[in-house]
């Protein structure tokens, strides 16, 4: 029986597998950027035990390769009892992996912010939740979106992973066709066409922000105009 050629039907069905792969990505953006931010706060707390806590948190995250995550998520969990999907296997296994890397770029742009505007707030006789949210975090959230974005494609490109438990993305949609097909150098041409499609965007808006956020701090800046918040009226 000779197979048949690559066709629209085809390309259609690795449409709705990028369709997945930036549902997928959502999830776990949302999800990963909700712990993310807990981490990060966590990450510069007053308190040591809380510190170093998230610390070990996150070099186990970090250390951890995602694909042993997936598989603790499918193939662990149910032998606890615990039945999940492909979706929510892949999707809570990112949110762990993004949380992780994403909470770690999120504190470094809080540490970031001069010392000067936390003194200053400090002066102003501001608790320490009104500094970070007033002062600190408005400052640290300019810093940060540059390589934010920049992660979001690392985040697109790991949902590939998800092929391993049984979710069909656009990688695992490619599979599907090539083992039908067997033409694997146009199907996965397509698919790099479509991961490029995906990514490029995001990569060019990162690179723009970085600019502009050199631009920013390279411009001269005092104490006063650099936040309003530190303006007496």
């Amino acid at each position: 029986m000779t197979a048949t050629a690559f066709n629209a039907n085809h390309f259609g069905f690795l449409l709705q597998g990028a369709m997945w792969t930036l549902v997928l990505s959502l999830i776990a953006f949302v999800g990963g950027g909700i712990c993310a931010f807990i981490v990060a706060l966590t990450r510069v707390s007053p308190h040591r035990s809380v510190r170093v806590t998230m610390g070990l948190w996150v070099q186990l995250v970090q250390g951890s390769p995602l694909l042993v995550i997936m598989f603790l998520a499918y193939f662990g969990l149910p032998t606890l009892g615990i039945k999940v999907s492909a979706l929510a296997a892949a999707g809570a296994s990112l949110t762990i992996y993004v949380s992780a890397y994403l909470g770690e770029i999120w504190r470094a742009a809080i540490e970031a912010v001069p010392r000067p505007q936390w003194e200053a707030a400090e002066c102003l006789a501001l608790s320490r939740t009104q500094r970070m949210v007033k002062v600190v975090l408005p400052q640290a959230v300019r810093l940060a979106t540059p390589p934010t974005v920049g992660f979001m494609v690392q985040i697109i490109k790991n949902t590939s992973l998800a092929s391993v438990v049984g979710f069909v993305e656009l990688a695992r949609s490619g599979q599907i066709i090539n083992n039908s097909i067997f033409e694997p150098f146009i199907v996965y041409l397509v698919i790099a066409a479509l991961y490029f499609a995906l990514c490029y965007p995001l990569s060019v808006w990162s690179r723009r922000l970085e600019r502009r956020a050199g631009s920013a701090s390279a411009a001269p800046t005092s104490l006063t105009s650099h936040e309003p918040i530190l303006t007496q009226p």
